[in-house]
């Protein structure tokens, strides 16, 4: 009552300050007005909380009235201690009044507890850059260029980046072409020898089908073009066709550009260097766009080729017209090659006969070529086969000088039974058969059975689009029997091709023809896109009409939730799959989709993949396996409520996916040129070969590769092209930015679907000038810290500095480096010391590797869940998990997990991490549990004891400062919701996760003053969180109480005297009955039943539960014991993992296994999807029981 009559008088009088600063005797006068204002301010508080009335500034802490009363005492003293020294002057009467002072401050600091606070980690949103969309789709308003140059700018470079006097000429052969509703724009029996593009207006491109019936392919908006690269490539080749069955017509009236295809011819003539690269990608086109739609992911082979091969002469079919010549005129080199004979009586057989497509099964991968040009005896017989031979390639290849073929050619022979080329080979030969049959065959999608597409017989040509593209030969070449065949290098076909370019267009076209009526059908329909980074290829609730394939490059899916704020829902690499539910589902885009970086993608319109479905119901199946793997990882992706820097939320309802999974690009920056770069991304490299196929790329191995003006912008189309092609042949491709801002460094920006931002941890933190640099950019890619340390150096520290002084980073790591790493040696003597090291396997167990798997997405986590004493066994699990060699890549753990987790992220061995948690099990005395009672309102205990005791054996280390990335589990009973905590004070949030209701007080939040309690009552068991966080496999250890059916039953009532009698009366009968720390742990347990019987039954999670059910919940002093029982359970477990192959398969990359899992899909999966889509699928099998 006294007290509040003070504040009411202090509402009406100022109080004279000095008359509460008495202690330290310092007069008003030598405090400045703004001190003294805000003194009185916080005194004003102070006594405000003291009367237990609210102040009229509403507080924002949700603190006990004791809290209050330290917090603003606290900062009267931060006030006070910073005045100066000299506030009185420097006589004697000053001096004394500073020691006084002194004094005084430091007996309140003991009071107040006044501590070091330690800096926390500031949060911070992401950059609108990265999950928005800031470039629309060509905007002709604001654009300086006409509308119809945009748009054929757009549709042109396809074919390449022209240069300006290039484009220039094409566009003087633009034509406008008005059309009312239901004009064609060309129908059947017209030549294909156009580009069309739509500038204003709606087209229709429509097929024929037997019956008379019109199917839409696709619809052409303004800006979208209607062509056929394979029609374009007939046309500058010679061999003009017209439409047969594809027509296109206005929907709506319309405006079209034509662009003839002799544009492109006069375009030749003065340029002819452009005619290689217009070929080229045209054949790049066909492989990666054509070929990857329709058979990796429809899974369609023979039906893409001619299975007959084109109308020759009988007598010719197998047998080139020299080489007949060679043997009727001259019938005795029949004696010399009896072969011929056999092969001409056996060839002519086979015309009377029809040519089947068989499934043959893997021949041994032998290879055998015998070069017969070198055979003793026989030269002179064999060099006239191989001028008869040169003869009929030189017609076939229309080269204008026999000379080009000199030094080029060889001529071999195979006996029956050789694997002449295997799929995915990179060194393909150019061949062109003799005498014999090459057949050429491909791996079906869905197992490793192979199907003959087609024949190589006498005077064709094989290896031609691999030769053309330079990417891996996507056929598999065998002789069944015996073949003689010319083979010219790809390295001396591209210098006949230097000499002679018009060599592309023969060679191209002989691959050409081959292809089915079909492919030029869906040609037309296929879109290949080049996609800027920032540009959304659709937003959210958008019409869905098409599927999209990456070839290339990174996109990024974000959804907007009702309250507009942006999530991240998924990030797709090289090969996803993007749309494919919505489209064959009619429903609205549910999220936006924009490019991290420049990228590639293949457009399969809906209504071609209709008609596909029609045509080969087959699609049909393989379209349920790809829905189903999609929604089995759906399934899989438990939802969490926030990732460590709030931007990693729950998927949206089709796409998930973990977003540091399938990088194919990873660029490396120094904050400082004291970073060791090139042994960094060297050990790097050596660290991601265990993996599968690595490349480091510098500026300087740029311009040795590709010359010195490699990297100058009228080569951009060729640094590109060769850029994408090391993509595809590498599983990673590492870019090793320069110290500066250079051309390569932007290049590397570009290019990067994931920024490594590499310091010094034992240095300063701060950022770099190159860092600011990038800070200013629009870059989407996601930035990782990773802090470089000495072996022998202190622990990490300060790590929330360095990512407070950035705007945002995906994460950081910690690496521990070798001392080399850290070597003065000349870059010279560098390389040659890391081709000894990379020689030898690397060390899965080092930093390096774990970085590695990270970068990959083969993360490998242990989740360790709660049950008191039990928990001491999961030290035994990780010393049996460490003596197997199984590596660590993330730990995170709930309740006594969370303790044990966190002992061993920070000491990363056994034997430290047992000392460490032994100490603490036995840590507890009686007197000191006994001291901490308190009135039981809240809880039995204040919880200072178990505090201290939890502090002293963590200190002040922060999560951030971890060695291994680490996670806790709190029920945050403020808000109803689980907490994934992965910064902050490491003992607050440890103690937090094991607080029992009942026993401790809930812990206050110091970032929120949300109130916290022990995780096992939300999330026992956290595996989902280490999944959603990154993790490939995740090793759970369930500790938890299980359920016991055999407990007395006491009736209603139950008397704790009773209980205390039959335990110390020996002669007394024994009852089971539960204690309070038991009910706890089973309450937890009940509650997160479900999620453990998710997990338990999740592909990604391998469960451990060891025999610890007859320990207690409070049975610490048993420490060894069941230390000992973990153990012994871990070493039989993991010893029938590595017999099972458990551990081969832990090891392995994920991109392996996901396709080896390409045709797995759960049967009631299967139901699911087929219920969902039977609309969709039902006119297929209509059409096609009619047909």
């Amino acid at each position: 009552m006294c007290l509040g009559l003070v504040l009411n008088l202090l509402g009406l009088f100022y109080v004279p300050v000095s008359y509460f600063l008495l202690p330290f005797e310092i007069s008003i006068s030598c405090l400045s007005w703004k001190l003294f204002l805000e003194t009185q301010r916080w005194l004003y508080c102070f006594l405000f909380c003291l009367s237990g009335r609210r102040p009229s500034l509403s507080s924002q802490y949700r603190f006990r009235k004791r809290d209050k009363m330290m917090f603003y005492g606290r900062k009267i003293m931060r006030k006070v201690s910073i005045l100066p020294n000299n506030l009185g002057g420097n006589n004697a009467v000053s001096r004394q009044r500073y020691k006084k002072r002194a004094k005084v401050l430091l007996l309140a600091k003991r009071i107040l507890q006044f501590k070091k606070e330690y800096p926390t980690l500031e949060p911070k949103e992401p950059p609108p850059s990265l999950l928005e969309a800031d470039l629309t789709e060509f905007d002709v308003k604001n654009s300086h260029l006409p509308s119809e140059v945009l748009y054929m700018l757009k549709n042109v470079r396809v074919l390449g980046h022209f240069e300006k006097p290039l484009f220039l000429e094409l566009c003087k052969h633009m034509v406008f072409v008005p059309l009312p509703e239901g004009q064609y724009v060309f129908r059947p029996g017209e030549l294909d020898n156009s580009i069309y593009v739509v500038q204003d207006g709606k087209l229709e491109v429509c097929i024929q089908e037997n019956d008379g019936s019109e199917l839409v392919l696709k619809e052409v908006l303004p800006g979208d073009s209607v062509h056929s690269l394979i029609s374009i490539l007939d046309f500058i080749s010679g061999y003009i066709k017209p439409f047969k069955t594809v027509f296109a017509k206005a929907a709506i009236p319309s405006t079209v550009l034509r662009l003839p295809a002799n544009a492109f011819q006069d375009v030749f003539e003065k340029y002819p260097e452009t005619l290689v690269r217009v070929v080229q990608i045209i054949m790049v086109r066909l492989q990666r766009v054509t070929f990857l739609a329709l058979h990796n992911y429809l899974g369609l082979t023979t039906e893409l080729f001619n299975t007959v091969s084109r109308k020759i002469h009988p007598l010719h079919q197998f047998l080139l017209p020299n080489t007949i010549y060679f043997i009727i005129l001259k019938p005795w080199n029949l004696i010399f090659f009896p072969s011929l004979l056999s092969l001409l009586i056996l060839n002519v057989c086979a015309l009377l006969k029809v040519r089947k497509s068989a499934i043959m099964s893997e021949v041994p991968s032998i290879r055998y070529t015998e070069n017969i040009s070198e055979e003793t005896g026989t030269n002179w017989k064999m060099d006239a086969l191989l001028r008869a031979a040169k003869k009929d390639l030189l017609t076939l290849m229309k080269l204008d000088d026999p000379s080009l073929l000199d030094d080029k050619v060889n001529c071999l022979h195979v006996p029956a039974g050789t694997l002449v080329s295997k799929q995915g080979d990179q060194d393909v030969n150019l061949r062109f058969v003799i005498t014999g049959m090459l057949h050429v065959y491909q791996r079906n999608i869905d197992s490793e059975k192979e199907t003959c597409l087609f024949i190589i017989h006498p005077g064709e040509l094989v290896g031609q689009l691999a030769v053309l593209t330079g990417e891996p030969l996507t056929f598999t070449i065998k002789a069944n029997k015996e073949c003689y065949f010319l083979s010219i290098s790809k390295f001396d076909f591209y210098e006949i091709m230097r000499q002679q370019p018009n060599v592309v267009l023969t060679v191209a076209h002989t691959f050409v023809r081959r292809m089915s009526s079909f492919v030029r059908q869906i040609d037309f329909a296929l879109d290949w896109m080049e996609v800027e980074a920032g540009r959304a290829i659709y937003r959210q609730n958008d019409k869905s009409d098409c599927t999209y394939i990456v070839l290339s490059g990174r996109l990024r899916s974000v959804i907007k939730k009702d309250d507009g704020k942006k999530r991240l829902a998924a990030e797709y690499g090289r090969g996803d799959l993007i749309g494919v539910v919505e489209t064959l589902t009619y429903q609205s885009r549910a999220t936006t989709v924009h490019a991290i970086r420049d990228s590639e993608l293949a457009k399969l319109p809906g209504g071609a993949l209709n008609f596909i479905k029609r045509r080969y119901p087959q699609v049909v199946t393989r379209l349920i396996h790809l829905l189903g793997q999609k929604i089995l990882g759906n399934l899989q992706q438990v939802g969490v409520s926030g990732h460590q820097h709030g931007v990693y939320f729950s998927s949206s309802k089709w796409d998930s996916g973990n977003p540091a999974s399938n990088l194919s690009t990873v660029t490396i920056m120094p904050v400082s040129d004291d970073v060791p770069l090139l042994t960094f991304t060297l050990e790097l490299e050596h660290a991601l070969h265990d993996i599968g196929p690595a490349l480091l790329l510098t500026s300087d191995n740029i311009r040795s590769h590709l010359g010195v003006g490699a990297l100058d912008s009228v080569h951009e189309y060729r640094l590109s092209s060769w850029l994408g092609q090391q993509e595809d042949i590498h599983r990673i491709v590492l870019y090793q930015a320069d110290t500066t801002l250079t051309p390569w460094t932007q290049r590397c920006f570009r290019q990067a679907d994931c920024i490594l931002i590499v310091g010094m941890g034992d240095q300063e933190p701060s950022v770099g000038e190159l860092e600011k640099m990038l800070e200013n950019t629009a870059v989407r890619a996601q930035k990782q810290l990773v802090l470089l340390h000495k072996e022998d150096g202190p622990d990490p520290s300060r790590t929330v500095e360095w990512l407070n002084m950035r705007s945002w980073c995906s994460g950081h790591l910690h690496l521990r480096c070798p001392h080399r790493v850290f070597s003065r040696k000349s870059p010279e003597k560098l390389m040659e010391m890391y081709e000894r090291v990379f020689q030898k396997p690397p060390d899965i167990h080092s930093d390096f590797c774990r970085l590695a798997r990270v970068l990959t997405g083969n993360a490998i986590a242990l989740v360790l869940g709660g049950g008191g004493a039990r928990g001491c066994s999961q030290v035994g699990l990780i010393r049996s998990l460490v003596e197997t060699g199984i590596p660590v890549d993330m730990v995170g753990g709930t309740s006594i997990g969370s303790l044990m987790g966190a002992l061993f992220a920070e000491e990363r061995n056994y034997i430290q991490t047992r000392i460490r948690a032994k100490q603490w099990a036995i840590m507890t005395s009686v007197v000191k549990t006994v001291l901490d009672l308190t009135y039981p309102i809240t809880s039995m205990f204040s919880g200072a004891a178990f505090n201290n005791g939890i502090r002293k054996v963590f200190k002040d280390k922060q999560i951030e400062d971890l060695w291994i990335p680490y996670f806790v589990i709190t029920t945050d009973i403020s808000a109803s919701a689980m907490r994934v905590h992965t910064d902050g004070s490491l003992w607050r949030y440890v103690r937090a996760s094991m607080t029992l209701s009942g026993y401790m007080p809930p812990l206050c939040d110091p970032k929120d003053g949300h109130l916290l309690m022990d995780g096992g009552y939300i999330n026992n068991l956290p595996a989902d969180v280490a999944k959603s966080m990154g993790a490939k496999v995740v090793i759970a250890i369930d500790v938890g109480s299980r359920d016991e059916t055999d407990l007395t039953n006491y009736g209603d009532s139950l008397s704790g005297w009773w209980l205390l009698w039959k335990r110390w009366n020996p002669l007394a009968t024994k009852v089971k009955v539960l204690n309070m720390a038991e009910i706890q742990s089973r309450l937890a347990y009940v509650s997160c039943v479900r999620q453990l019987e998710m997990v338990m039954k999740s592909d990604y999670c391998e469960y451990i539960r060891p025999p610890i059910d007859e320990y207690g919940t409070l049975d610490f002093g048993r420490f060894d014991e069941i230390c000992e029982v973990g153990y012994q359970y871990g070493q039989n477990v993991f010893d029938i993992w590595a017999n099972n192959g458990v551990l081969e398969k832990m090891m392995s990359d994920v991109q392996e296994i996901r396709k080896m899992n390409t045709g797995d899909v759960s049967l009631s999966v299967c139901c699911q999807i087929l219920s969902c889509l039977l609309y969709s699928f039902q006119q297929g099998y209509i059409c096609s029981l009619r047909n």
